[in-house]
């Protein structure tokens, strides 16, 4: 059996890595609320660590072998909050004569936590916990054990950020920076909206129920069964195309934003490019001016005729419904054209 040592082999040191601005404590806020600062701010008797959702929080323990001979360290932690909240790490479990080691405690909590915790109807909600670091310390030579143990307070608290905008006396009430957070929450979501404006009247990054306002506001009513994505391009480049409607450049844009295929615009050659267009415009029989067989030819003519050259790529389909809509919606009304989509290499 073990005895009793009066003097213990380990000493353990607990320092949290986050500081709190102010420590909860009932006096103190009665004092605040009352206009009147404490007379007396009295040094914690616990090691106090503040946990901030979505915030990485640490408890640095250190561990001193103050006996000469070498010892054995088991860690053990234990606490009234949820065991997955914490990971322990620690340097070693032998500590050399004089040796001091160091172990940590983490908490790392989602940053939605309370809101969560709130939606499951987790009430009332807990945010002040206690627990304890204990560390056994076995000395192989002499068969000696010395236990000892540290408390800590944990407080699992909001981030308020309208805290920066009172003066240093409210910052050190606790209660104060719960209390604004609830203003926080209930306002901050129409200040991100009025930050963010720009996103929501963009077609690329605009919610889905935006989009048909969207469509409204450019005069878009094109209903061809497109992918979002394609539709999004589209709504974004209307005024282009409205720009360009009835020429060449306007129905190689539309039809590389419906269809996908590149505009291939450092090619020269419309027998190059995935869209080619090609005109076979003439000015016709005129007494006087043609020449038969050189620029006019007998029957079989037709004027203001183009062709449409599709050239994908494997694997990529067209969709040839669409296309002809497309030029049929686009091309100058008096004009005919002929739509050849290529089978891939």
């Amino acid at each position: 059996m073990t005895q009793a040592r009066s003097t213990t082999d380990i000493s353990l040191v607990l320092t949290p890595m986050q500081v709190p601005e102010a420590v909860p404590n009932g006096a103190e806020l009665a004092q605040g609320l009352t206009g009147r600062r404490p007379r007396e701010i009295r040094a914690p008797s616990v090691p106090i660590l503040v946990v901030y959702p979505g915030e990485a929080s640490e408890l640095v323990m250190q561990v001193h072998n103050q006996s000469r001979e070498p010892l054995q360290l088991q860690y053990q932690v234990q606490g009234d909050f949820p065991a997955e909240w914490c990971q322990f790490r620690a340097e070693g479990a032998e500590a050399r004569p004089g040796q001091t080691l160091e172990a940590v405690l983490s908490f790392n909590l989602p940053s939605d936590y309370l809101e969560q915790a709130y939606s499951v109807d987790q009430l009332p909600l807990r945010l002040d916990y206690r627990g304890r670091l204990t560390v056994l310390s076995l000395n192989p030579g002499t068969g000696g054990r010395t236990l000892e143990h540290r408390d800590f307070q944990l407080y699992l608290r909001p981030r308020s950020l309208y805290l920066d905008f009172l003066p240093d006396l409210y910052r050190e009430l606790d209660f104060v920076g719960r209390f604004l957070k609830v203003f926080e929450q209930t306002f901050e979501p129409a200040v991100n909206s009025l930050d963010s404006l720009w996103a929501y009247l963009d077609p690329l990054t605009a919610p889905q129920a935006l989009l048909p306002f969207l469509t409204h506001w450019v005069g878009w009513n094109f209903d061809a069964p497109l992918d979002p994505r394609r539709q999004r391009f589209l709504i974004r480049h209307a005024l282009q195309i409205y720009r360009w409607r009835g020429t060449r450049r306007g129905l190689r844009f539309y039809l590389h934003l419906a269809t996908g295929l590149p505009l291939d615009d450092h090619r020269p050659s419309e027998s190059a490019k995935h869209i080619g267009i090609h005109e076979s415009f003439s000015q016709g029989l005129i007494l006087g001016e043609a020449h038969l067989g050189e620029d006019t030819s007998l029957g079989g003519g037709q004027p203001f005729h183009f062709a449409v050259h599709l050239r994908p790529d494997p694997q990529h389909t067209i969709e040839t419904a669409l296309v002809h809509q497309i030029i049929r919606q686009e091309k100058p009304a008096f004009c005919t054209y002929d739509l050849i989509i290529e089978p891939p290499p």
